[in-house]
C-alpha cells in the first residue's frame, strides 16, 4: 500500500514523540528509538519534519538514498553523536533501573544496544558482536564505574562507525501485528526496571507519610518529656523513695542501720539463755 506524506504528517504531528510516523512507514528501529527517548529528547521529533517526503518517498520505492552507490555509507557526525548520546542515556538508565545486575554486565550491555539501536535506523546498521565487544572492554577496564558510560559509549560508537554498512535490499517485511509485537516487547524490556524501581521508591515514599503522624505526635509531647526529664535530674520529680530510706536519710548510713537492724536478731537468736 503506497504511503501518503499526509498521513505520515498527521502522524507525526499527533504521536511523533512515540515514533507512530516511522512505524507508519516502515521504519521500526527508528520508531523504537523515539519510544525509547520520547523522540530523540524532542529535538529528533522536530527534525523529523523536514525529513518526511523523503522517507515517504523511499518507503514508496520512488526514492533512494543518493550514496547507495558507495559500498560504506558516508560518515554522519549526526548519527555519532546520536550513538554516544543514546549509549549514555541507556547506559545510566542500567545503572538506576538494574542496580541489583553486576554493573560489570547490566552497563556495557545497555550501552552497546544503545549504540547499536542508532546504527540500525535507516537503511544502515553495524556489526552488533563488534560494538558490544567494544563496549564490554571498556567497561571492564573502568570496573563497571558509573562515570565509564561515557568511555565505553565513546568507544562503541567509533566502533561502529568503522562496521558501518548499509542493509540488505529486499528485506521482507512482517506483518504490522508482528512489529508491533516486537516493537511492544523491546519497550516493556526497557520500561520495566524503571518501573519496578519507581514502585520500590514509591512505597519507600508511602512509608515515610505514613510515619509523619506518628513523628508528629512525637515531636508535639517533646518539650513536655524534656521538662519531666530535668525535674527528675533536678530532684523535683520522681517515684517514691525505695523502703528503709526516709526523706533526710543518705543512702551509704542507711545501709548501715540496716545492717545494725539484721545483726541485732542474729544476736539474740544466736545466744537464747543470754542475760538472763
Amino acid at each position: 500500500m503506497a504511503k501518503r506524506l499526509l498521513v505520515a504528517y498527521g502522524l507525526w504531528a499527533l504521536g511523533g514523540p512515540l515514533g507512530l510516523h516511522h512505524i507508519y512507514l516502515g521504519r521500526d528501529s527508528h520508531a523504537l528509538l523515539w519510544m525509547l527517548t520520547l523522540g530523540g529528547f524532542g529535538g529528533g521529533w522536530l527534525w523529523d519534519f523536514w525529513h518526511l517526503p523523503g522517507w515517504v518517498a523511499a518507503a514508496n520505492g520512488t526514492g533512494a538514498p543518493r550514496d547507495r552507490g558507495r559500498a560504506v555509507p558516508a560518515l554522519s557526525p549526526l548519527r555519532l553523536a546520536g550513538q554516544v548520546a543514546v549509549g549514555v542515556y541507556f547506559g545510566l538508565v542500567a545503572a538506576l533501573g538494574l542496580p541489583w545486575v553486576p554493573p560489570l554486565l547490566a552497563q556495557p550491555l545497555a550501552v552497546g544496544l544503545g549504540v547499536q539501536l542508532v546504527s540500525s535506523v535507516g537503511d544502515q546498521t553495524a556489526e552488533a558482536p563488534s560494538v558490544l565487544a567494544a563496549a564490554f572492554l571498556v567497561s571492564l577496564l573502568f570496573q563497571g564505574r558509573v562515570l565509564a558510560v561515557l568511555p565505553t559509549s565513546l568507544a562503541a560508537s567509533i566502533t561502529a562507525q568503522r562496521h558501518r554498512r548499509y542493509k540488505p535490499r529486499g528485506t521482507r517485511r512482517h506483518r504490522l501485528a508482528a512489529r508491533l509485537y516486537r516493537l511492544g516487547l523491546a519497550g516493556l524490556a526497557f520500561i520495566a526496571p524503571l518501573a519496578s524501581r519507581g514502585l520500590y521508591g514509591a512505597a519507600g515514599l508511602l512509608g515515610t507519610l505514613l510515619a509523619l503522624p506518628r513523628a508528629a505526635i512525637e515531636l508535639f509531647f517533646l518539650p513536655l518529656r524534656a521538662a519531666r526529664l530535668l525535674a527528675e535530674v533536678l530532684g523535683f520529680a520522681g517515684g517514691s523513695p525505695a523502703p528503709g530510706y526516709g526523706p533526710d536519710c543518705e543512702p551509704s548510713s542507711c545501709s548501715e542501720r540496716r545492717q545494725r537492724a539484721y545483726e541485732v536478731p542474729e544476736a539474740a537468736l544466736g545466744d537464747p539463755g543470754g542475760g538472763a
